[in-house]
């Protein structure tokens, strides 16, 4: 007789469960990009992910735990995207620069800017919306004008970052709806620099 390995088994069972939710997961991000939050149903998402609706409300609350995961998902897939992009770099401005860019090209994955930029503001709050950008791409800026700014105290950086960060968003809006990437990225860059010129002591 063939005795079954219990941690095989728990495994199985945890990659069951893993793949269940990214379906679930998978199948929302695509109608919450194609329909938006409002219109879009469960049992659409359930039949996307062809699974049932037990399997939804047993990892989600509902619907608004389920965009919220979303969300988050495509936030750290940013944040991992500046990292991988900035992770050998160690002059500050030069990984500012290379994070910028990074920061832009993950925010072109389609529907992700209309996602974070617009839909979770809307669905979850600003606060909410806050949060997910303080988590990720906010505050790896933060840390960057921090590293390149040492003689700026915590107040400028702060508010250098805020103003930035704001720039950002709206640039990545402006590529996803449509926008030159070329034209945007080296206007953002010349920002960038000039806020960096201006805080370092050296105004252009």
């Amino acid at each position: 007789m063939t005795v079954p390995l219990v941690g095989n088994s728990r495994r199985t069972q945890a990659e069951r469960r893993n793949a269940t939710r990214a379906q679930l997961m998978d199948a929302a991000r695509a109608l919450f990009v194609a329909k938006g939050y409002s219109d879009t149903g469960t049992p659409e998402i359930v039949a996307a992910a062809n699974v049932t609706r037990g399997a939804l409300y047993h990892h989600f609350v509902g619907k608004t735990e389920l965009f919220r995961a979303v969300c988050i998902r495509e936030a750290e897939a940013v944040g991992r995207a500046i990292d991988a992009a900035t992770l050998d770099l160690h002059d500050a401005g030069q990984a500012l620069r290379v994070g910028a860019v990074a920061y832009l090209d993950a925010m072109n994955v389609p529907g992700r800017s209309r996602l974070l930029l617009l839909d979770v503001p809307a669905v979850l709050g600003h606060g909410a919306a806050g949060e997910l950008t303080l988590g990720e791409g906010h505050a790896q800026l933060r840390e960057g004008l921090a590293q390149a700014l040492p003689s700026a105290g915590n107040d400028e950086i702060d508010a250098t970052a805020d103003i930035l960060s704001a720039a950002f968003d709206r640039t990545a809006l402006a590529i996803a709806q449509g926008g030159d990437r070329t034209t945007y990225v080296n206007a953002m860059l010349m920002i960038l620099e000039r806020a960096m010129a201006h805080s370092s002591g050296h105004p252009n």
